[in-house]
């Protein structure tokens, strides 16, 4: 991957702390040994030797536990880099000790670093102190999980973000910026500033002061020949050009400074500067809001109405405006006017209708004729939050893919046991007897949990597939009576399709599943009737599509749309619709995996989909395959060959390997059913000493792939050695990508996912045998 050019820290080593304690207990371990050789037979050497083994096990134990500590950092490190590697920013990846792990292109490009650089030493040219910078922001990220500084440098303001991501792993992120003041670690709001110290004297002038005032005064008399106005009142500022009107506003700086904040004032105001002096800012390109204690908006400029929406009016409550700060904005409101504000900046969402917007609002108390307000500064954080989520989402879906398959291959071995000795009472049960219709309905719910399954194996893209070449017209006509009879009578299903749609290679089953997921949900989409067109044609694409945060490749695909008349989607739920659990019916109505699983069908197909939709006007989704190019894929032949009345079993003998003990139990006493010998084992080792006997006629391994110890596929390759005409069937829980490489390698060898039925397993022994 591209992301990960430099791979230290972390990633390829034990720290130094673990590692330094794992050379002393081995060093204690050999010690204790050493000790044991040379005392006398007795307790005391005993009680060394038990010493010394207990030490060995620990350790082995904290070895163990590195290495685990290591692949899972070197997992996060990797998703990590590949998802800022097409940042535009300079983006890296450290571990606590601020080793680099990997970089983005940005900040390969920017910076010439070699393996076991440190951040500090990376950004040595860039910052004077960069050691004391990038610990301050380090020990605020493992407090808050996130910090960010603006810092000056001779050329321009870099803003310098952290993120602390899972254990030892952090992710900087590095952006140019214009000009902004930093006050107390704050952001300021990019007005013209003067920073004073104790003492009056101008400690600090920021680019928008210099460029009002026009020279870089030292002292106050400079720039207020009549003194410092009083805060909200109108006062002369001398320029460079001559002299102006404005108003002041003073922020505490900190350790006895004090920062001025000057607004030019269009008019000379009375002394008394009311509210009405805030038209002076109507004109100011940050977006300022006016605040009582009690959160009503007092006044607001132009930027601030552009950037809220509609809802901005005087006398509106903030909180009407914005949510997510997590407790209510009239208590952050009374610590800010009280001085107690621990955070005086804060990340919140816009209730806007039309669109989903972040800001991030920096407040600053001011007393106007004695009475306090707050000032708040609002900066448009839309960008900053989307490209969070987006990597929040990233870990989300990774966690939960790995969860699904976990959780898939428990259940299909529990599933398999299930449904497998339910096939076995069947056999001893006609449909006369008054339990039968008992194991049908243990039989049918059993399948239903493996079709549930197989939806989280279908949204983490781990289920097996079985790629064949489709034309979509015969698909489809073989699935409109079935989705005639889903869409009900006030829905009306219209087919059209292209008459030069060229062939596609996906797994029919699984595309039947999409088209019926998305028929169904534009059909609860119009509760009242209406039309549900499916369209079908072939698309050119002569150069890169990019959509959605997806390129689509230049190429020749064949589209296939679904499109409804519904209620539609709203655009804040638009970007969610994919998510796994998310869904807009009422509790009861719907898992929220129906998307989602249509969405990883589609992305192991190889192809996209993409929607579409306004509410009231309806929904289209659309769904994009690579044609099929080369020699056509002979399409499945069904085996009229093996027209077979019934074929014959019994005639093998079968070495079955399987670690679960009911899978095991299930399978050997359907194979034997069917008349062949099974040999048990309930691992590679005990199945690899049952095959020392070179008398013993083995004629196919049926054999888990996942096992402890030794998995499938390597006993079977050490088995085969002596015995290579023995063929093979894999079973798991798992996809079949885990076993594809190796089963490649492996001659006469088939794979059945799990859950399998009596009659799958039965069958799929007896071709492979025959």
């Amino acid at each position: 991957m591209q992301g990960t050019a430099l791979t230290t820290g972390p990633v390829g080593r034990i720290s130094g702390i673990g590692a330094a304690r794992l050379r002393a207990l081995i060093m204690a371990a050999v010690l204790l040994g050493v000790m044991a050789a040379l005392a006398p037979e007795g307790l005391v050497q005993l009680g060394l030797v038990t010493s010394a083994f207990t030490v060995c096990a620990l350790s082995a134990l904290m070895y163990v536990i590195s290495r685990r500590q290591k692949k899972r950092r070197a997992m996060v490190f990797a998703i990590m880099s590949d998802f800022i590697e097409k940042d535009a920013a300079p983006s890296l990846v450290t571990d606590g000790d601020g080793q680099i792990a990997s970089m983005n292109a940005a900040a390969r490009g920017r910076f010439n670093a070699a393996p076991g650089h440190t951040l500090a030493g990376l950004l040595r040219d860039t910052f004077a102190n960069p050691g004391g910078i990038i610990y301050r922001l380090k020990t605020a990220a493992d407090v808050d999980g996130s910090a960010r500084e603006d810092i000056a440098t001779r050329k321009n303001h870099i803003r310098l973000a952290v993120h602390l991501m899972g254990t030892d792993a952090y992710l900087w992120r590095m952006e140019t910026v214009a000009d902004r003041t930093v006050v107390k670690g704050q952001e300021g709001p990019g007005l013209p500033m003067i920073m004073i110290g104790r003492t009056g004297a101008i400690l600090f002038m920021n680019d928008g002061a210099r460029a009002l005032i026009g020279h870089r005064a030292k002292t106050l008399d400079r720039v207020f020949p009549n003194g410092v106005p009083a805060l909200g009142q109108v006062s002369e500022l001398s320029t460079q050009d001559g002299t102006m009107h404005c108003s002041v506003t003073e922020v505490d700086g900190g350790a006895g400074r004090r920062a001025l904040y000057i607004l030019p004032v269009a008019q000379p105001a009375s002394q008394s500067a009311p509210a009405d002096s805030w038209n002076a800012f109507e004109t100011l390109p940050v977006p300022l809001v006016l605040i009582t204690p009690d959160g009503h908006v007092k006044a607001h400029n132009r930027s601030a109405a552009a950037l809220v929406g509609d809802g901005m009016a005087r006398n509106v409550h903030l909180a009407t405006l914005m949510e997510g700060l997590g407790r209510p904005i009239t208590d952050w409101l009374a610590e800010t006017v009280a001085g107690r504000a621990v955070q005086q900046s804060e990340f919140l969402r816009l209730k806007r209708s039309d669109k989903e917007m972040f800001v991030q609002v920096s407040l600053n108390r001011v007393t106007e004729n004695g009475e306090a307000s707050v000032i708040a500064v609002l900066t448009d954080a839309t960008e900053l939050k989307t490209l969070e989520a987006q990597f929040v989402q990233s870990q989300k879906m990774q966690a939960i893919g790995q969860l699904a398959g976990g959780v898939a291959h428990d259940f299909n071995n529990l599933l398999t046991a299930i449904s497998g000795h339910c096939d076995l009472l069947l056999l001893r049960h006609d449909q006369g007897d008054a339990d039968y219709s008992d194991l049908v309905q243990i039989n049918q719910n059993a399948n239903r949990a493996a079709a549930l399954v197989g939806q989280l194996l279908a949204f983490s893209r781990k289920q097996t597939l079985r790629p064949e070449m489709l034309d979509m017209r015969d698909t489809l006509s073989d699935l409109t009576h079935l989705l005639n009879r889903l869409v009900g009578e006030k829905v009306t299903l219209t087919l059209s399709h292209d008459p030069m749609l060229q062939a596609i290679r996906a797994d029919k089953r699984q595309l039947e599943q999409v088209l019926m997921n998305l028929v169904v949900n534009a059909r609860d989409a119009m509760p009242n009737g209406g039309e549900i067109r499916i369209e079908t044609e072939c698309t050119t694409l002569s150069e890169p599509m990019k959509r959605d945060r997806v390129t689509v490749p230049e190429g020749q695909y064949v589209t296939v749309r679904v499109v409804d008349q519904g209620t539609g989607i709203a655009p804040d739920k638009l970007q969610k619709v994919f998510e796994p659990f998310f869904t807009t019916k009422r509790t009861g109505e719907g898992t929220g995996l129906g998307l989602s699983t249509a969405y990883g069908i589609v992305k192991q197909t190889g192809g996209f989909i993409f929607v579409d939709s306004a509410e009231g006007q309806g929904t289209c989704f659309s769904l994009l395959f690579p044609v099929l190019h080369g020699a056509p894929m002979s399409a499945k032949v069904p085996a009229a060959i093996a027209k077979m009345p019934s074929p014959s079993h019994g005639d093998g003998v079968i070495l079955l390997v399987e670690d679960e003990a009911p899978v095991r139990a299930f399978a050997s006493r359907a194979l034997r059913l069917r008349g062949y010998t099974v040999l048990e084992a309930d691992c590679a080792e005990s199945a690899l000493k049952t095959l020392e006997d070179t008398e013993l006629n083995v004629d196919l391994f049926v054999t888990d792939v996942v096992m402890p110890g030794k998995d499938g596929p390597s006993w079977v390759r050490e088995a085969l050695k002596s015995r290579p005409e023995v063929r093979v069937v894999f079973v798991s829980g798992y996809a079949e990508d885990k076993l594809s490489n190796d089963q490649a390698s492996i001659p006469n060898s088939v794979f059945l996912p799990k859950p399998f039925s009596l009659n799958e397993l039965t069958e799929t022994v007896h071709k492979q045998l025959h």
